[in-house]
């Protein structure tokens, strides 16, 4: 259908134009859709087989929708991303408030300019982005705000008597009309406003004022809430989840995999960041591995969640860093160290809720735990394991290691060091080298000075060697050098 051809009332008659409620619109698409082998929710890494179908049943169900799940979880994208399932276009009565349907209208305006004009009544055509509403429930959300209220200015202007249905302002919701309306962190919403959501999702009409007005309004409602809001702050009125067809649960990746994918997507990293800097596959899997840790830590607030920003703003900062260094250094190339990983501290403490222990020990205390227990996870995954007792006599893969840091003095690792220095720093520790190319025999050899690093961090988590930090950079050295020399 062309909506530039179709101007009027008699126009989209001819047109044999047929509507339909926004419900069977989605429907109708989603089922052609999928009929065409065509994705919808693209993007959505993780949910392919738990999220999205439940999603797909309850559109072909023609339910309102809740999505329920802790702090970035993207339920607010998914409920975004169900307009790519309405028409591009649906007529309009031109100057219409509330979207009036030209074949279907509900309002006082729609229904007298029809009968003033018949099939001369002008129309407009509305775009499927323009056809989503969107309000964050905050306790300060009145009825007014959503469904409307008596508007006394107009009143004057028109010289009406409040008794007259012309004086009502309509709220979000009338407006939303033939539109898909979120309503994001519900529990937030006070009770009785709540309440004023029942007749709207059930009946189909609205009293605004004392004014019972039957408009059968027609909406796609989706609910966005977290779990932690139920005891924390407010709850979903039992009446109202009564009403709401279907209930999502979301969920955080499943696995390193698509924790990847998704920070790939969401970090919006510069070109010229990401030809400059290089990347070992290994400091990308540290980064989702700390969100992984925080979501397990007896540190953090596991009801609050540890959403997938944090592991977006942390690559983010581990990116800068990176690039700060290179700058200062007057590289135009350089490759990401274990020791840019400190600079992602500030991403990971504003990110999560601490426990009363954690707030004891304090953030950034429990910022260098994630990173820490995050190496310790991946350790045994690249390198032999350590284990915690063994017997005296028993050698130890490591042994080589241990002994070259008791004849020598150490090393310390500048975080200024520019990329030749920092290799070469690495790479004079010989039986290290030897024991990651034996364990890594594929290893890229640009990837060498990271996993070199990363195998230091994790001799000191283990406890193997010892490690102190400094303003300008990193000191391993064996584990009772620094015990013996303070004697």
């Amino acid at each position: 259908m062309n909506p530039n051809a179709i101007k009027n009332l008699g126009d989209l008659k001819a047109s044999e134009y047929k509507s339909k409620s926004i419900k069977t619109e989605l429907r109708d698409n989603l089922i052609t859709k999928m009929k065409a082998g065509e994705q919808v929710f693209t993007g959505i890494f993780g949910y392919e087989h738990t999220v999205i179908p439940e999603l797909e049943r309850a559109i072909l169900s023609r339910h309102n929708i809740n999505l329920l799940g802790l702090r970035g979880q993207a339920k607010t994208r998914l409920a975004r991303m169900m307009v790519q399932l309405l028409d591009e276009y649906i007529p309009v009565i031109e100057g219409s408030e509330i979207n009036d349907d030209p074949l279907n209208p509900i309002s006082r305006y729609g229904k007298e300019k029809i009968a003033e004009h018949g099939v001369q009544t002008p129309i407009s055509w509305l775009h499927r982005e323009n056809r989503f509403a969107e309000k964050l429930a905050t306790p300060d959300v009145s009825v007014a705000d959503l469904i409307g209220d008596i508007d006394p200015i107009k009143a004057a202007n028109l010289k009406l008597s409040y008794a007259d249905d012309r004086v009502i302002h309509f709220g979000m919701i009338p407006r939303a009309h033939r539109c898909i309306f979120v309503i994001n962190e519900l529990p937030d919403l006070q009770a009785r406003i709540q309440v004023a959501l029942f007749n709207i999702l059930q009946e189909g009409d609205i009293q605004i004022r004392g004014f019972k007005l039957r408009l059968p309004l027609d909406l796609q409602f989706i609910f966005t809430a977290n779990p932690e809001d139920y005891t924390n702050r407010g709850s979903i009125v039992t009446p109202l989840k009564d009403r709401i067809g279907s209930q999502i649960l979301t969920h955080y990746p499943q696995n390193i995999s698509i924790a990847k994918q998704i920070t790939q997507q969401e970090s919006g990293i510069d070109k010229h960041q990401n030809a400059a800097i290089y990347i070992p596959e290994l400091a990308r899997d540290l980064i989702e591995q700390i969100g992984f840790e925080a979501r397990k830590s007896e540190y953090i607030d596991a009801k609050s969640g540890v959403s997938a920003r944090m592991s977006i703003t942390a690559f983010q900062n581990l990116m800068s860093t990176a690039e700060r260094r290179m700058l200062l250094n007057d590289e135009n190339k350089t490759s990401l160290r274990f020791a840019d990983f400190m600079g992602i501290i500030p991403a990971l403490t504003g990110k999560v809720e601490l426990l009363y222990e954690g707030e004891q020990e304090g953030p950034d205390f429990v910022a260098k735990h994630l990173i820490e227990n995050a190496v310790k996870s991946i350790f045994p995954k690249l390198l032999p394991e350590i284990k915690k007792l063994k017997k005296q006599e028993e050698a130890s893969p490591y042994d080589e290691v241990t002994a070259w840091f008791v004849s020598n003095d150490g090393i310390h690792l500048d975080e200024d060091f520019g990329e030749q220095e920092y290799l070469q720093t690495l790479t004079q520790i010989q039986p290290l080298v030897n024991l990651v190319q034996k364990y890594l025999p594929e290893l890229k050899e640009k990837d060498l000075a990271f996993t070199l690093e990363f195998a230091l961090w994790g001799l000191t988590a283990f406890n193997m060697l010892s490690k102190h930090q400094y303003n300008n950079g990193t000191q391993f050295q064996d584990l009772y050098s620094s015990y013996l020399s303070g004697l």
